[in-house]
This record gives C-alpha cells, structure tokens and sequence, in this order.
C-alpha cells in the first residue's frame, strides 16, 4: 500500500494514499489525530476530499467533465432525456427501453401534489423568492409521505419539484395553477405549467424544450461542490430524503453558487443603465484596484474553458435567433462574450465565459424571470443530490459529518460577576 509520511514534532507517522480510477490522489488522514493529536486546517475544503465518489468526474485543468463515466459532450449530443440522465446519475447504469418507460411512467404518475398544498402557497407572502418557496415545499414533502420508501421518494421529489417550481411562479404573476400533462415529457411539462394559459392553446417551442434539456442536465451533478457537500452533510445525521434535498436547495440559493447565473444578468442591467458602454467595463475588470468584476467569466474549479459552456453557446445562439429579441442587455451580453473570447488579457488568465454566464442569457431569452433562474438550476441538480445522498447511505464510511476547528478564542478566564463589571 502507498503512504504518506508526516513528520511532526521530530516523529514520522505513516498515513495511507487512495488513488482513483482517474489517478486522483488523496492522502487519507482518518487516523491523523488519534496518532498524533493534530488535524489539519483547510478552510473551504478545497483541498479536503470528504469521501470517494462514483458518481461524476471533474477535470478542471481539461476541462473534462463525465457522469458515471460518460463524457458530458457525448450525453449532450446523444438527445438523452433528463429523466434519462437522472436515472444513470442515481442508479450508476443507463436504463434499458423498459426500465425507461416505467420510469417515466412513474414519473408522470407522482408528478402532481397534494391538493391541500396549494393552500400553502396562498400564504406564502408576495414578495417571497421562489427559492425559499420551493425549499419549504420540498421539506413539507415529509409530512404527507411519512413512510414513504427512500426510492419512493426519489420519485416523488423528482416529479412533484417541477410542478412546484412552476406554481411557485404561476402565483407569484397572480395566474392559475397548471396541472402536469401526462402526454407531455418532463422539460415540456416545465415550459407548458410555467407559460401556457387555461385560456389558450399553447404549444412548446422545440427550440426551448431541447435548450431547457441541456441545461438542467448540464447541471445534474458536478462533484462536491456546496450544496452536494450540505447534501451529504445533513444526510449524514439520519435526516430523511426531503429535509435533506430542501437543505440542498437552501444552500444552492446563495449567490456565490446557484445565483451567479442571476448576477450575470444583474451586472448586465447595470452595464445597461449606466450607459451601456461595455468597453468601459471590460477596462474595470482589467484594473486590480477597482473592485468590479465581470461575473460569468471564468471558473473556480475550471482553469480551461467550462465545457458546459461550450455545449450552451450554440443554444444561446438558436434560442436567440428563435425569439426574435431585440434586448439591449443580450447585445451587451453578446458583446462581453466577443471580447473574452479574443482579448489577451482573458485569453491568458482563461476567464472564458461559463455556464453561468450562457444560463443566465438563455433563461432571460426564453422569457424566465430573473428569479426563477436558481429554480431552474435546482431542478437540473436534484438527481445529482439524490444520487450523492443514495451513495453515501450505501457507504460503509459513512459516519456523521462533525469538522474540527483550531479554537483561536482566549484562555480559560474566571467568570465576572454583574456587578463586578
């Protein structure tokens, strides 16, 4: 077996090194303080991997991204379903024709919710972002499923979170509920709860249906990032299937993770009031000492170009084209894109525009408000988050996750009475 020698206080200790299929190394610290009394500090857990994974490979250097193995550019080119892809990322295998066809069946089955759930949303107040409105539902969840399976359930969060998601936004425009449509397959059901009307006919734009496919599962799942990591870290604890996606969803909401998409937009409505002079911005992101930075550039765990991205522009460009828009924030989106894409400065530091940065144009061209835009990203990771809670109830491993701390704070002190102070 590989080892890792640590030298502290003058002895060696020896420490046992995991590698990967993919060559990973991690050097396993389990028994680092009951030999030592140490732990170690790593802030963010950047460089701590908190258990081994079969679910999805990150190459950030490469910019290779693969589920269960499966490169992200070949599921994407394949015309795979969500529900498809879902399925690979939670049960590790692709599904034979008939396992997909009763999984879908079951899907649409558990798609509707109960109707005593629409009095929630009646009193929810107006304002209340769809975010803290899908997370609440998902954990009532638990209350008229108490003894549900864990695989029940899988199919009761994945089905019944579209559909609440779209009532989310249905009341938040003052419109009726739409119910799902069993002819319809999963992202039409989507578009068709969220855009049609009882009023009229409505028929899903092709374009939108297979953008909307790409993007959620373009989202499914990407490693130990926060809100997989809250997964697991609550799933840990015992806590069941629904409290533990709706955890899931409350830490995706920040905006330093799912809400960047949201903050492309937002930057780009401010570029837009102030002018609409790009090129101007371009030069503040270029000066260290302004505080501006251009969001939607560039990667934390990607050092090349995101290859989600690169499966977005295209779709960017036919969802675009489709709609007709003339926006002056898609013009300026289009003309940061162009500068990125060709300027020294980003081409040698890599801040190609990311995801984010293609998402947020997408949704703002389809028609999707800005607040819904986290939505839409919690709906394409879900299977991701259930496939990583699955996995780590199945891990022998697994025990409840409890981080040390180094505590700064002062030494023992004795107490001071009130009116002594």
């Amino acid at each position: 077996m590989n080892t890792a020698r640590l030298i502290l206080n003058g002895d060696e200790h020896e420490l046992p090194v995991v590698v990967g299929t993919e060559n990973e190394v991690g050097i396993d610290v389990t028994s680092l303080r009951s030999q030592t009394g140490a732990i170690t500090i790593d802030p963010g857990f950047a460089n701590t991997g908190s258990c081994k994974s079969a679910i999805t490979f990150i190459d950030g250097e490469n910019g290779i991204l693969r589920y269960r193995g499966y490169p992200i550019e070949q599921i994407a080119a394949s015309r795979a379903t969500f529900i498809e892809v879902a399925y690979l990322l939670i049960y590790g295998a692709l599904p034979t024709p008939g396992e997909m066809a009763e999984y879908s069946r079951l899907m649409t089955r558990h798609s509707f919710i109960h109707e005593d759930m629409k009095n929630f949303f009646n009193n929810f107040p107006p304002m209340t972002h769809p975010m803290a409105i899908l997370s609440a539902m998902v954990g009532s969840l638990s209350g008229y499923y108490p003894e549900g399976t864990d695989e029940l359930n899988i199919l009761r969060v994945l089905a019944k979170a579209k559909t609440i998601s779209a009532y989310a936004y249905k009341k938040s425009i003052g419109e009726p509920f739409v119910y799902p449509k069993p002819e319809l397959s999963y992202i039409a059901n989507i578009l068709n709860m969220m855009f049609s009307h009882p009023s009229e006919d409505y028929e899903v734009p092709e374009v939108l249906e297979r953008a909307l496919r790409l993007l959620l599962i373009l989202h499914a799942d990407h490693e130990q990032n926060c809100s997989t990591s809250t997964v697991r870290m609550v799933g840990s604890s015992g806590a069941g299937l629904f409290s533990t996606i709706s955890a899931g969803i409350c830490a995706l909401w920040g905006p330093l993770h799912g809400g960047a998409n949201q903050e492309v937009i937002e930057m780009l409505e401010h570029i837009r009031d102030d002018g609409g002079d790009y090129k101007a911005y371009i030069e503040k992101a270029k000066d260290k000492n302004d505080p501006f930075r251009l969001m939607g550039f560039g990667h934390r765990v990607y050092k090349n170009f995101d290859p989600r991205a690169k499966i977005l522009k295209e779709q960017a460009d036919n969802v675009l084209k489709l709609m007709g828009m003339d926006d002056p924030l898609l013009d300026i989106a289009r003309n940061l894109e162009d500068i990125a894409l060709h300027d020294d400065y980003f081409i040698e530091r890599k801040l190609y525009p990311n995801v984010d940065f293609y998402s947020g144009i997408i949704y703002k061209a389809m028609g999707i408000p800005t607040n819904m835009f986290t939505v839409m990203f919690a709906l394409g990771r879900i299977p991701g988050w259930i496939a990583h809670y699955r996995e780590m109830k199945a891990d022998p491993d697994t025990r409840i996750n409890r981080p040390r701390q180094v505590y700064v704070g002062p030494a023992e002190r004795p107490w001071v009475r009130r009116e002594e102070r």
